[in-house]
């Protein structure tokens, strides 16, 4: 459940940090993308190269990345990146920080701008732990909605035996993949995914189409993934990195969508339309590039296949949602494709919302069923598609 998760791990300055390269070698054996962050303190104890190699990303430490040409590191797009931040070890000075809020560090600034699960693996002697300032802090801690996986009995540095010592990296990773094991909401649904645009050739050099850049069926099938769902991802002409662990069909025109679509629709608990289908096709393609010779060109069109409409009548169990981009009359235009086509929600966005719609990081989305509708705000595509999932969970 961690293979494509990304981690950022915080390394603060205990002995313990040495086990921090052990950790990391764990969570790349899970599959896990990982980042990490380093105090300065935590270099009196691991170095940045080691963790840097293993981890296969550059390490982070402050907000500066090159006093000559100002080039910062971004500790809110470092934040957003994260899936999971796991703070390992951490100190009785580290947990304190974190209560209070202090943001003078690239660490602790990173820490309040990440909006996912945060994981605080405690490492220090037996009696600081036990102190009551460090059991109140863990305490408020718990309250905020973070995990604690509480250290071990055993050796410590200072030769004492006690509570205090970092779990083993193995116990640590198992603890995180449990945590997805249980969180995974959507495991042994299947779902399938269109994205992305179609292309419906003139001749061999042109065709019609649209902007669409697959973005947000794209962050839908990661969304899905990550929830432990099996997902198949149709998707036409994209320049798209595929989401971890998921099944990728690449096509071009609206009929091979619809081929691809509809081998899988039988097999399927969820199908999300989020393509943006082309709506017409030449009659016919020229099997050779059309020359400019005159001033006007005529093609003439035909519909291209309504994938929704014939899915429809095979719709047995399934939960089907659809897209529609609108430019005026939205919601009634939403409502009746959604009735036309027999779907069980429709997400409804206006090309006139700004920061919506084709090529943007961002939507804004009406996502509209036959009893109500929901409105949502301006949000990342990532989000916008947890509300969508939000949703289908609720209809399962």
């Amino acid at each position: 459940m961690l293979r494509g998760k990304n981690v950022l791990l915080s390394v603060t300055g205990s002995i313990a940090a040495y086990k921090s390269a052990h950790l990391v070698r764990e969570l790349i054996k899970k599959g896990a993308n990982v980042k990490v962050i380093v105090t300065e303190s935590a270099l009196q104890f691991v170095t940045t190269i080691t963790l840097s190699t293993l981890s296969n990303n550059p390490v982070y430490k402050d907000f500066i990345k090159d006093n000559n040409t100002g080039e910062w590191n971004n500790h809110v797009d470092l934040g957003t990146w994260a899936d999971l931040l796991l703070i390992a070890p951490a100190t009785a000075h580290t947990i304190s920080n974190l209560v209070t809020g202090k943001a003078d560090s690239f660490f602790l600034a990173t820490f309040l701008s990440c909006t996912a699960p945060v994981f605080i693996a405690p490492a220090m002697d037996l009696d600081m732990f036990k102190n009551s300032s460090t059991q109140d802090n863990l305490k408020k801690l718990k309250e905020r909605g973070i995990e604690i996986i509480d250290p071990d009995d055993g050796h410590l540095a200072s030769g004492l035996e006690g509570k205090g010592r970092l779990r083993e990296p193995e116990e640590i990773v198992e603890i995180l993949y449990q945590y997805y094991l249980d969180k995974a909401t959507l495991k042994n649904i299947k779902v399938l995914i269109s994205a992305g645009p179609t292309y419906e050739s003139i001749d061999p050099v042109r065709f019609i189409g649209n902007h669409s850049s697959g973005k947000m069926g794209f962050a839908i099938a990661n969304a899905a993934q990550k929830r432990g769902a099996s997902v198949q991802l149709v998707t036409g002409p994209v320049k798209l990195k595929s989401p971890e662990n998921i099944e990728r069909i690449d096509v071009v025109s609206a009929s091979e969508m619809k081929k691809e679509i509809k081998n899988r629709f039988n097999d399927t608990d969820v199908l999300i339309m989020s393509a943006a289908v082309a709506d017409y096709q030449p009659i016919k393609m020229a099997k050779e590039k059309i020359k400019k010779k005159n001033t006007e060109l005529n093609i003439a069109l035909k519909k291209t296949p309504d994938i929704l409409r014939d899915l429809s009548k095979m719709k047995k169990k399934q939960i089907v949602i659809g897209f529609a981009l609108e430019t005026e009359d939205e919601k009634k235009n939403a409502y009746d494709k959604m009735k036309r086509k027999n779907l069980d929600a429709i997400v409804l966005n206006s090309l006139n919302d700004k920061g919506a719609g084709f090529g943007y990081d961002t939507n804004k989305i009406t996502l509209i069923t036959p009893l109500d509708e929901r409105k949502f705000e301006l949000k990342s595509k990532d989000l916008v598609a947890e509300d969508i999932l939000n949703f289908i969970e609720e209809c399962i």
